[in-house]
């Protein structure tokens, strides 16, 4: 493999691993967040989403794989930082309310990271066409958590 393509792998690689383990942060906190909330709707809901994110770190580890690398083994410092504020953030108002902000927020930090990868000029064609195919579902999982954080801001 010459220096170029052995490049653009190890980029892919380091790539795939950073979105794995702010994947797994977003489906860590969920799961937490599910154990915690009273509202049944909400723990379904966070359930389901952390399900899904387990799905994406799944898909994501199979494309390190593919490449012949490991895929990350956990999250990042700022997701743990992310969910333990979150925690207080609960434990000091309306619990249901600040665990919606609170995921919203690791939504937001997901997509970002996301199109992060699409943008940037230096990653990897292929990279960006498999980060541009989990696009659409973390976009819809991200509005839905927005939506619910609106509309329960606006029921207060």
């Amino acid at each position: 493999m010459n220096t170029t393509s052995q490049h653009i792998r190890n980029e892919k690689i380091e790539t795939l691993n950073e979105l794995i383990e702010v994947s797994r942060d977003s489906a860590q906190f969920y799961a937490d967040a599910a154990s915690k909330v009273d509202n049944p709707q909400l723990k379904q809901l966070f359930t389901g989403m952390a399900e899904s994110k387990n799905g994406l770190v799944g898909a994501l580890a199979r494309d390190v794989r593919a490449e012949g690398a490991s895929p990350a083994k956990s999250g990042t410092f700022r997701g743990s930082l992310h969910e333990f504020y979150g925690d207080i953030r609960a434990k000091l108002g309306d619990k249901d309310y600040a665990y919606v902000s609170e995921l919203e927020e690791s939504e937001d930090r997901m997509l970002d990271a996301m199109r992060d990868v699409i943008e940037d000029n230096g990653t990897p064609a292929q990279v960006k066409t498999a980060v541009s195919g989990y696009l659409p579902k973390v976009k819809a999982q991200h509005d839905l958590m927005r939506d619910r954080k609106w509309a329960m801001k606006s029921a207060h």
